[in-house]
């Protein structure tokens, strides 16, 4: 019978890791396809928000460096960012540039999707405990 138990629960355990581990790839030398597709992606994302005091921007180098500002002019191999604060301008090669998002959003949909997980379990608990503090009506103090 413990036999039986260990070998079902090993075989639970060695099934549990095999799903959910994930595979290791080698990686090659050659990053010029990644390097490639990355700067397209930036290049699209400047195209996308486009030019002008209301492209607000925040731009992450690759050697860790945030630029704040907007996008004053994008050419095909570079965009040129402004600080708002002091109107220093920065060119920035796209092959430079790591993330390009823009400031000013709002909430992420990430933030969204935990306040609203919050402001849900916090309904679901009261409807849970309510009735289990409250005794069907018979308190009248506290939450009831």
């Amino acid at each position: 019978m413990l036999n039986r138990l260990l070998a079902i629960m090993l075989g639970g355990m060695l099934l549990t890791l095999s799903t959910w581990s994930r595979p290791l790839h080698a990686q090659s030398i050659e990053t010029t396809d990644t390097n490639d597709a990355s700067i397209a992606k930036v290049r699209g994302d400047v195209m996308r928000l486009g030019v002008g005091q209301n492209a607000r921007v925040e731009v992450q180098l690759r050697d860790t460096i945030k630029v704040k500002g907007y996008i004053e002019d994008a050419r095909e191999d570079s965009f040129t960012v402004v600080d708002s604060k002091n109107g220093s301008q920065q060119n920035l090669a796209y092959a430079d540039v790591v993330k390009v998002k823009k400031v000013g959003s709002g909430f992420s949909t990430r933030s969204w999707l935990i306040l609203g997980g919050a402001v849900a379990g916090a309904v679901a608990t009261w409807i849970i405990v309510k009735p289990a503090l409250c005794d069907g009506g018979a308190q009248t103090r506290g939450p009831c």
